[in-house]
């Protein structure tokens, strides 16, 4: 898929970024920060799919639309490791993998099956910005979720739905393509091609 003159990034996008290169208002501009402002990218390259502000981990880039409508539409699997608030139950994550009602632009949607794990250990990620509440007055858990779609704000709403809002929401893995040891604004340019 990937041609000679195509260009592949990975990046960290971190917390408090919007996926997206220019802004609608120059008053906006000046209240949010852009994908623009952690790299001189060459023009033509856009964000392979979107992290909302407060979502951070593996966002692709790159010059070639045809391959990014092809990873958003193709039910790639996309990774996130997710903080959640509370300690979650196997009932949670049962629900979670057969599908659970969201609400996507005011109208219902169940999700569809995925594969959620709990992870037994924090996972080693660079610590979280310090504007995310992490409330340390309860337990709370790390689960590691694998979906093929991506609706705004899907993982967020799925473990809302199931009593265990996320805290903090990491992606670590597009398809073959993994986050590693990238650091929060760190951009890498990838041979490899992604699998499709």
């Amino acid at each position: 898929m990937k041609q000679d003159d195509d260009i592949l990034y990975k990046l960290y996008k971190p917390f408090g970024i919007l996926s997206q290169f220019i802004s609608n208002t120059a008053k906006e501009k000046r209240k949010k920060q852009f994908l623009g402002e952690l790299y001189n990218f060459p023009e033509g390259i856009m964000p392979v799919g979107r992290l909302d502000e407060k979502s951070e981990g593996l966002l692709l880039l790159t010059n070639n639309g045809k391959l990014s409508d092809t990873i958003n539409r193709a039910g790639i699997e996309k990774e996130y490791y997710a903080q959640l608030d509370g300690a979650i139950t196997n009932d949670a994550i049962f629900q979670l993998e057969k599908g659970v009602e969201i609400g996507v632009f005011g109208k219902k949607y169940v999700t569809k099956p995925c594969r959620v794990n709990r992870l037994k250990e924090e996972p080693d990620l660079p610590l979280p910005d310090s504007k995310i509440r992490l409330n340390r007055h309860r337990p709370n858990s790390w689960i590691s979720i694998t979906i093929t779609e991506g609706k705004f704000r899907q993982v967020r709403k799925m473990t809302a739905a199931v009593g265990f809002p996320t805290l903090r929401l990491v992606r670590v893995r597009v398809g073959n393509i993994c986050l590693n040891d990238l650091q929060p604004g760190e951009v890498s340019l990838l041979n490899e091609k992604i699998e499709l």
